[in-house]
């Protein structure tokens, strides 16, 4: 991925608004485009958005589409009526892992948690596992949730970052139905 050449010390406040826990795609993506950037988490990306415009921070990442599954909602209608500059954009790769707390077995989970969109992108193998799809507000989200409930029952579909952060076991790599799933981010400044 490539990044925006670094900014002069005083164009921006050296922040960078992404929607999502630590762990998300958003987050990664952060690091990866402005690694000399705070990543700041935000709920929603509506917040993400409303940080940028109240001057929180200095930009704002936001994915808006996907390979697998078109616009990414409501991230794209925000981009659009946000009346923001977008910077640049940039197309990551998205490799979706299954992960549960420590002991569990792929043969244990039953539901699997997380952002509509990540669901969507493997619904195919989710379905064929027998694993009922639960909404969560962000990938790395329903992986702090899943690690906080130590229910082996309960998978999350998050990064292979996600794992590390909230020390979960990784039970399947690549689940996403699409070897070429890819997600383009735009990163916005007021």
């Amino acid at each position: 991925m490539e990044g925006v050449g670094r900014p002069a010390d005083d164009d921006v406040p050296g922040r960078c608004a992404y929607q999502g826990a630590p762990g998300a795609f958003s987050h990664e993506a952060c690091i990866d485009l402005r690694p000399w950037d705070q990543p700041v988490a935000y709920d929603s990306f509506e917040a993400a958005i409303d940080a940028l415009k109240a001057g929180e921070v200095g930009c704002a990442l936001i994915p808006v589409e996907n390979t697998t599954i078109g616009r990414v909602e409501p991230a794209a209608s925000l981009v659009e009526k946000a009346g923001l500059t977008v910077v640049s954009e940039v197309w990551r790769p998205i490799r979706l892992a299954l992960m549960a707390p420590a002991g569990a077995r792929l043969g244990d989970i039953r539901t699997a948690e997380s952002h509509p969109a990540a669901l969507g992108q493997c619904s195919g193998t989710l379905g064929s596992l027998g694993i009922q799809s639960v909404e969560a507000y962000d990938t790395a989200g329903a992986a702090r949730a899943v690690a906080e409930a130590k229910d082996r029952t309960r998978a999350a579909v998050a990064p292979m970052r996600a794992a590390e952060v909230y020390e979960l076991s990784i039970l399947r790599n690549d689940i996403q139905d699409s070897a070429d799933n890819r997600t383009r981010f735009v990163l916005l400044s007021a």
